[in-house]
């Protein structure tokens, strides 16, 4: 469904999109780099409210939240498309294209989230969530309204304003934030993006909301004990009981090198715990 975006204003003849750090200045018929925002005549739209393409219950710990509610299920749903263009995309088929979707309304979801059996709230996971804004910004405020005792978490790449955050925060309980190196130039080669943002966005939810870190070990590329080492010593700098996921990757999309070393992972793991409390290995 097409609605009006939000953080958007008029610079010229073009619109400036502030919803993320990228700071798009649109034309006329054309998109932002995002893929789901258009400059139609003077207004920005956003194509994907309420457009599923992924729903499931899943455990809290496949979000990954490991420290949230463990031992819970959350009614887990995606949309189509991706501010960053990370070559190495596990869920590239939603977050690179426009995917098959189903429109359902902001109160049909709550509804659903609130009958579910066994389900704790709802997770805006699989693509990014940032870009969905206009809609789960809707759908966290009306959850949070209805139903308090419900969780809304949101799996994010992390790269978003500040001032589209803090709007969104109050209705979040939960995050897991991919930080996916700390190398500006890996974020600018392989993402499409900067790393700084992403930083903000962690330091941010950290004093408003729970918060999880993951990062992806993509052979030859950030996987690296000082790359790992710097993340730690980031978190910490925080929170020394943010927990870090440091994750296991395989070729995917544009990327054929090899999985990540389980040795390396483990040295990972040994140095990071140096700085932080809880290190989980994931993928292995």
């Amino acid at each position: 469904m097409k609605v009006e975006a939000s953080f958007y204003e008029k610079h010229k003849d073009k619109l400036h999109c502030f919803l993320c750090p990228h700071n798009c200045l649109i034309k006329n018929n054309e998109w932002g780099k995002c893929k789901v925002r258009i400059h139609e005549d003077g207004v920005l739209y956003t194509i994907n409210y309420g457009e599923i393409t992924s729903a499931a219950l899943d455990p809290i710990e496949k979000k990954p939240l490991h420290y949230y509610k463990p031992g819970t299920y959350i009614f887990s749903v995606g949309s189509f498309g991706c501010n960053l263009t990370c070559s190495f995309c596990q869920n590239y088929t939603i977050s690179q294209y426009k995917a098959k979707s189903t429109f359902i309304t902001k109160d049909n979801l709550v509804n659903t989230a609130i009958n579910m059996e066994n389900n704790i709230g709802l997770a805006f996971t699989y693509n990014e969530p940032s870009i969905w804004y206009e809609y789960v910004y809707d759908t966290a405020k009306l959850l949070k309204e209805s139903s308090p005792s419900y969780s809304v978490a949101l799996i994010s790449n992390g790269y978003i304003s500040e001032e589209a955050l803090k709007t969104l925060l109050p209705y979040l309980d939960a995050m897991n934030i991919d930080l996916k190196s700390y190398n500006n130039q890996y974020y600018k080669d392989i993402c499409g993006g900067r790393v700084t943002p992403v930083l903000k966005t962690i330091e941010l939810a950290a004093k408003s909301c729970h918060v999880e870190v993951t990062t992806l070990l993509v052979s030859g590329e950030n996987d690296n004990l000082a790359d790992i080492e710097n993340i730690a010593k980031f978190i910490s700098s925080i929170d020394a009981n943010i927990p870090l996921h440091l994750n296991r990757y395989f070729p995917n999309y544009k990327f054929d090198k090899p999985t990540t070393d389980k040795e390396l992972m483990f040295k990972g793991q040994e140095i990071a715990m140096k700085y932080l409390k809880r290190v989980k290995l994931g993928n292995i």
